[in-house]
This record gives C-alpha cells, sequence and structure tokens, in this order.
C-alpha cells in the first residue's frame, strides 16, 4: 500500500490553535537529518484521510515538502488527539531510509482454525501485537502465525514465532502469545443444579 503525505514547512511563532482554525494540523519530521526536526503543517481533512489508512508505527508513507524541498519515506511516529472528541492536535514523522533500522509495533494475524478449537478448547489470546526492529524497506504488516496444528495444551511464545527476514522481535522470548486451553469444567453448584433439573423432569 503506497501512501503520499504533502506538508509545509510552519512559519515561525505561528500558533498551533490558529492553525487548526485554518484547517491545519502542526506536525514535525524527525530522523532526516541525525537531531534536527522540522515543523511542518499539513490539511487536517488529509490527515484524517491519511490516518484512517495508515497505522502509528508500522505504515511507511511517502512524504512530501516540497517548499524545503525534501522527500523521502518516512512513519508516523506520534499522533496526538483529543481522547473521546478525537480532533487531531499534533502529527510526528520519522525518516526511515532504506537501511536505517526501526523501532515498529506490528499485529500478530492468527491463520488456520486450531486442532484444539475443533476438539472444544478455547484460544486465550494474551497479545495481539509485537515489539520489531527492522529495516523500512523490510516492514511487515503484520505477523503471521498458523495454529491450525495446535492442540489442546499449546502454549506459543514469542520465541517460537517465525519472524520474516530482516526481522527482530524486540519482546521477551519466554513471553506467552496465546494458549489453547480446555474447557473449564462445570462447578459443582452447576452439576447440582443441572441434576435437580434432570430430576424433575
Amino acid at each position: 500500500m503506497s501512501l503520499t503525505v504533502e506538508c509545509k514547512t510552519r512559519t515561525v511563532g505561528s500558533k498551533s490553535r490558529a492553525l487548526r482554525r485554518e484547517g491545519l494540523i502542526p506536525a514535525a519530521l524527525y530522523g532526516h537529518k541525525g537531531a534536527e526536526s522540522i515543523s511542518l503543517t499539513m490539511n487536517a481533512k488529509e490527515a484524517q484521510t491519511l490516518l484512517k489508512k495508515a497505522a502509528v508505527n508500522n505504515t511507511l508513507v511517502d512524504l512530501n515538502i516540497p517548499d524545503i524541498p525534501w522527500s523521502g519515506k518516512a512513519i508516523i511516529r506520534e499522533v496526538q488527539a483529543h481522547p473521546w472528541k478525537r480532533t487531531l492536535y499534533h502529527l510526528s514523522f520519522f525518516s526511515a531510509a532504506g537501511d536505517k533500522k526501526l523501532n515498529l509495533v506490528v499485529p500478530i494475524k492468527l491463520l488456520g482454525e486450531a486442532k484444539g478449537i475443533k476438539q472444544g478448547g478455547i484460544l486465550e489470546q494474551i497479545f495481539t501485537e509485537l515489539h520489531i526492529s527492522c529495516a523500512a524497506n523490510k516492514i511487515p504488516e503484520h505477523i503471521d502465525v498458523d495454529v491450525s496444528n495446535f492442540e489442546i495444551g499449546t502454549n506459543l511464545t514469542v520465541g517460537d514465532v517465525v519472524l520474516p527476514e530482516g526481522v527482530t522481535v524486540l519482546d521477551d522470548a519466554e513471553q506467552t502469545l496465546f494458549s489453547i486451553v480446555a474447557p473449564a469444567k462445570l462447578s459443582l453448584s452447576d452439576e447440582g443444579e443441572t441434576e435437580e433439573m434432570t430430576t424433575e423432569e
């Protein structure tokens, strides 16, 4: 998925509230030149559209800043927004050169139906994401885990996950991602009620 974003440099002294009244969102680009950053503005409607298609710390976008000029690959590093109104306050981008290592968060995608579930087991997924490190041109949209052959009693840890080439996981290898457990047995009170109902019938 290719996404193109265009920003303009932000005038020194401009106020965030005034920019938002003009339909603009304050933004910033980091990592393009060492510790140096660029203050930017972005059209608010375009920013909202971008966030419907792109994920923070995951999706690579083509960022253009014509008035510098500068263009290159970047990821959305941070989004600041009102907690429930979802009004955008600020976006941060991080330059992602092809060979630059990035720390990212990607979702785990389970493939297939586990044997244990067909046997009546229950899948308990403890984590839905992994923290990874990889080059910008190696960013996966998700990490696939095929659970088809997993039976009741299976525990999958971070260290068990097969990663795409060039991807390193940052989470603890012993951390459990999900388990397939046997269905809970009826409690004694439940069993008693069942017996009473059977007797009454």
